[in-house]
Order: C-alpha cells, then sequence, then structure tokens
C-alpha cells in the first residue's frame, strides 16, 4: 500500500438520505476507502452527474453487490495512494469510471479503469468523460459495430450520452442523426455536430430519417428510451441494420413485429454498463486509450459541458439535470 499515511481518515462525501427528489442527496462524513492491490485512490478534482445517478437517489437503481452506496460513476483527479499491484500510478492526473462512489473528496477506482489526462486538460472536463465515452463505445461502436460511411440514429441528442456520440460520429466520418425535444435543441445539437437533428414533439421522426435517407434507413439505433420507440426504431433501419438499448426511459417493454425483423434481418441488443466486471471495463479502457485518446490528447474531443457546481452543492445538480433543460455534461467541482 502506497501512501495512505498521508491521507485523511474522513472525508466529505454525498449521501442519499432516503430515496426522492434532489433533496434527498446530503453531504455527510465518511471513512476514506482504502485501494484494494489493484486499486487506487483518487483525490478527486472533479466529478460527472449522469442519469444512472438520478435512478440511484430515486431508489430504482442501487448499486452492485460490494459497490458503495455514494452515486457518482465517473471522476477526474490525481492519485494519491494505491494497492501493491498500482503503486507506479501514484502522482499521475487520471480519469476514471467508476461503479460508485464518485461524489466524494475521495474515490477508489480499479487501475485498469482510469486513463490518463492529458497535460493542460480541465480536470471537470475530464470528469465528464468516462461515463459517455464508455458507454457509447462499447454500444455504438462495439456491438453496432459502425464503420465510417455508416448512418446511425441516436436518440436524447442534447444529452450527455447524444454530445459524445456526436462526437465521436464526427471524429471516426459517421453520418448522426439524433432527436430532441425542443426546436432550441435541436439547434443545439446541429451546432455540435449532428448531421440532422429532428423535433421528436412536433416531428414523425420515422418519415424524417426515411426522408434523410433517401428511403433506405439507417445502419444502427442507439436507443435509450425503450417503450413505443423501439417498434418505429426498427421501422428506421436498414437491411442488416442493429437496434441497441442501453436505457428504459419510456417504458421497459415493447412490442415488435418479428417478420420484420427476420426480412430484414436485423440485430436487436442492449447492454448495460454498471454491472459489468473490472476486466471488461479495463479492457474497453485499453480499446479507448488505442483507437480514441489521440483525440482526446489532440484537443478535439472534448464533452459539451452544461454547468458546474460544488459538492455540497449536489441536489442543485440534480435539480438541474431533473428539469431537462440541460445540454451535454453537469459536473460536480470538488
Amino acid at each position: 500500500m502506497a501512501n495512505m499515511s498521508a491521507i485523511p481518515a474522513e472525508m466529505t462525501a454525498i449521501g442519499i438520505a432516503q430515496p426522492g427528489g434532489p433533496e434527498a442527496l446530503v453531504a455527510e462524513r465518511r471513512r476514506v476507502p482504502v485501494p484494494g492491490e489493484d486499486e487506487v485512490l483518487i483525490k478527486v478534482a472533479a466529478a460527472g452527474v449522469n442519469r444512472p445517478d438520478v435512478l440511484q437517489r430515486q431508489g430504482k437503481y442501487p448499486p452492485p453487490p460490494g459497490v458503495s452506496d455514494i452515486p457518482g460513476l465517473e471522476v477526474a483527479g490525481t492519485i494519491v495512494a494505491a494497492g501493491s499491484r498500482a503503486d507506479m500510478l501514484v502522482g499521475q492526473q487520471v480519469c476514471a469510471l467508476l461503479a460508485g462512489g464518485g461524489y466524494a473528496e475521495y474515490a477508489v477506482a480499479p487501475a485498469g479503469q482510469c486513463l490518463p489526462v492529458p497535460d493542460g486538460y480541465d480536470l471537470a472536463e475530464a470528469a465528464a468523460l468516462p461515463e459517455t465515452l464508455f458507454t457509447v463505445w462499447t454500444n455504438l461502436f462495439e456491438r453496432a459495430y459502425v464503420v465510417g460511411g455508416d448512418t446511425v440514429l441516436v436518440h436524447g441528442g442534447t444529452s450527455g450520452i447524444g454530445t459524445m456520440a456526436i462526437t465521436l460520429c464526427r471524429l471516426f466520418d459517421i453520418t448522426i442523426i439524433v432527436t430532441c425535444g425542443s426546436d432550441e435543441k435541436c439547434a443545439q445539437a446541429l451546432e455540435w455536430g449532428a448531421r440532422h437533428a429532428i423535433n421528436y414533439r412536433t416531428q414523425d421522426y420515422v418519415a424524417e430519417v426515411k426522408r434523410i435517407t433517401d428511403g433506405q434507413g439507417v445502419q444502427a439505433v442507439l436507443d435509450m428510451v425503450g417503450g413505443d420507440y423501439v417498434p418505429r426504431n426498427l421501422e428506421c433501419l436498414a437491411e442488416d441494420g442493429r437496434h441497441v438499448s442501453i436505457a428504459v426511459l419510456g417504458g421497459a417493454k415493447a412490442t415488435v413485429f418479428i417478420p420484420a425483423v427476420m426480412t430484414k434481418r436485423l440485430t436487436i441488443t442492449g447492454s448495460t454498463l454498471r454491472a459489468r466486471s473490472t476486466g471488461f471495463k479495463s479492457l474497453v479502457a485499453d480499446e479507448l486509450i488505442r483507437n480514441v485518446w489521440s483525440f482526446v490528447a489532440e484537443g478535439k474531443l472534448r464533452p459539451a459541458m452544461d454547468d458546474r457546481f460544488k459538492l455540497a452543492d449536489a441536489a442543485k445538480a440534480h435539480a438541474r439535470m431533473d428539469a431537462g433543460e440541460h445540454f451535454g455534461k453537469i459536473v460536480l467541482v470538488v
């Protein structure tokens, strides 16, 4: 164990008093976690706020067994201590994907889930990278195996996931169509780099996708809505298209016309990330370093930043997310 003697015994963290609204988030004193052999202890500079944190606050998404009940799935900061198999990392600035525990002054992360923060890169921006980057990469580029020249449909175009998908598609020469809930949000998505943006409140997105693609459809759909969106999404797919579900904000059940799946040879798949193994997430981190991290180092991959709140104001950050008016990522600064 490296450097734990210099670490305070206690820290400020954000707990959940009881399931409920943003006011359920309260500052508490907690013991500073101790890293295991393959883990690091990060002095947190900033933590990203994500939709799963909101679901956890509401009592709808408990942490996996053995994971901290403190919310927060991504952080950036400096490694100040480490287990015996990771002590060579002490002193490095990193951003990291967590299964929980990010809303705190210190957080433990598996060493394999840490990514180096380039010199001069804003740590608040770095904290806004891991959750959406891991999610979009594993689902759009791996499960849907999109490549340059493809066209994809992504719902929630101004969310953290949506804005990250726009950025990655731009970097890898993929045409992206997004849906948004207002003309203002459509304009924001287009300004961020989306090729097309559809206001799902005033337009039939299925008809618009067919118009945009000259009736051919898209190669992949990244869906976080579920429910009655699923059969409509399948209508948007070209032959051999891939539908990837990553959330069910609009409903957990869908009715699918199976003959359409058969005749168009469609693939329906999906995944969750939080409960996946450290080994899997570490492999994804390696892929990101090989395929994406050069864009981060060059300043070409930056997250869309909405607002920054102090750690103690986590309730205000969640109220901002609940309102649904944010564009990109909300971050807590420690």
